[in-house]
Formats: structure tokens, C-alpha cells, sequence
């Protein structure tokens, strides 16, 4: 066997191991649409608290009234919900087409690693919010959620690690400039969602 068959022949063996002990099935399309729901989140949730004051500087007043505290959780959750269901139905999708099963010992290694962190941050963002912390909030959602991102990183694309190191600093930057939460959970989860979707798609799909 030639040397140059021999490297084809070891790079495709690698191939099908990485297929074997990796999660390939996440969509970069889906990730680009989860951060088009976010960033449209964020948008409303701005007009909500701001109105339309466009001033892009410090913020020196939260939500302190009931109704609105209401509207911003309805809107979260309508995102939350809108994003899991456009993740999960499009891994299904890229799982059949590729003819993998999108449950097997890869996928709840994976589940599993995320669910800790992503658990425990949004348990933490409740009793902030029922505590009437709200500047924390956006800081402790990307802080777990890129805990979450690494701790998963081992069973997906290399490239889901970068993400979450990105949305660990976004969210210490959040408590370093309080007041402008919603402008680094823009980032987070809305920018840097496209952009990762758009390098995932570009590079493997």
C-alpha cells in the first residue's frame, strides 16, 4: 500500500471514530435561527424597559414594576421554548439524513454534561429575579449557559468551545458594567449564535 493510500486509509478511520464518539448532528442553520429569536427577545425586551430611548450608555433604573417583570418572563420563555424546539427538530432532521440515531450513548453524554450547569443557572436566575436582583440575571445566564457549552464541548464540534469561553466572558463583562444586561445577553445569545452557525455550516455541512 502506498503512503498516500495509507494516510487516506487512517484519515478515514479517524473520520468514522470521531463520528462514533461525537454528537454531529447539531444544525447550524437551527443555531443561526436561535439567535435570530434572541436578538429579537432582546429588542423587545429593551422597548419594554427603555421604551424607545436609543441612548446606548449606563443604566441607572431596573424593572421594579409586577407587569412588566411578567412580559419579560413570557418572552424568555417563549424564546426558550421556540429555540429547544428548532434545535431538537433540526438535530432530528440532520440525524435522518445522515442515518444516525439521534439518541444513543453520545447524545446523553452530552445532555448530561450540559444539564448540571444549565440546571443550576437558571435555578439561580429565578431566586435573583424573586429577590429583585435583576442586574445579576443576564451575567449568571451566560456565565452557566458558556459552563454549560464547555462542559459539553467533549461530545460535539471543537468549535462549541469557543462559544461558551466567548459567553463566560460576556457575562463577567455584564457585571462589570451593570445596567447593561440586555446588551450582552444580545451578544451572547443572539450574535454570537448566528456567527457560530454560520462557521458550523460553512465548515461541516
Amino acid at each position: 500500500m502506498k503512503q498516500e493510500d495509507l494516510v487516506k486509509e487512517i484519515a478515514s478511520i479517524r473520520n468514522l471514530m470521531e463520528k462514533s464518539s461525537k454528537f454531529i448532528s447539531i444544525s447550524g442553520i437551527s443555531s443561526v435561527l436561535i439567535g435570530t429569536y434572541a436578538l429579537l427577545g432582546a429588542a423587545y425586551a429593551y422597548y419594554e424597559i427603555y421604551g424607545f430611548d436609543s441612548q446606548m450608555g449606563y443604566r441607572d433604573h431596573y424593572v421594579n414594576e409586577p407587569v412588566i417583570i411578567v412580559k419579560l418572563l413570557v418572552t424568555a420563555m417563549l424564546v426558550l421554548f421556540a429555540s429547544i424546539f428548532t434545535g431538537v427538530y433540526m438535530a432530528i432532521k440532520k440525524a435522518k439524513s445522515n442515518r444516525q440515531s439521534i439518541w444513543n450513548t453520545t447524545s446523553r453524554s452530552l445532555l448530561y454534561a450540559m444539564a448540571v450547569p444549565l440546571c443550576t443557572g437558571g435555578l439561580f436566575a429565578l431566586i435573583s429575579i424573586s429577590k429583585e436582583n435583576y442586574t445579576t440575571v443576564a451575567s449568571i445566564l451566560l456565565i452557566f449557559y458558556g459552563l454549560a457549552l464547555t462542559a459539553g464541548s467533549n461530545y460535539t464540534f471543537n468549535e462549541i468551545k469557543g462559544l461558551g469561553i466567548l459567553e463566560i466572558v460576556l457575562g463577567l463583562l455584564a457585571l462589570l458594567f451593570p445596567g447593561n444586561g440586555i446588551i450582552f445577553w444580545a451578544l451572547g445569545f443572539g450574535v454570537l449564535h448566528i456567527i457560530y452557525g454560520i462557521i458550523v455550516h460553512k465548515k461541516y455541512e
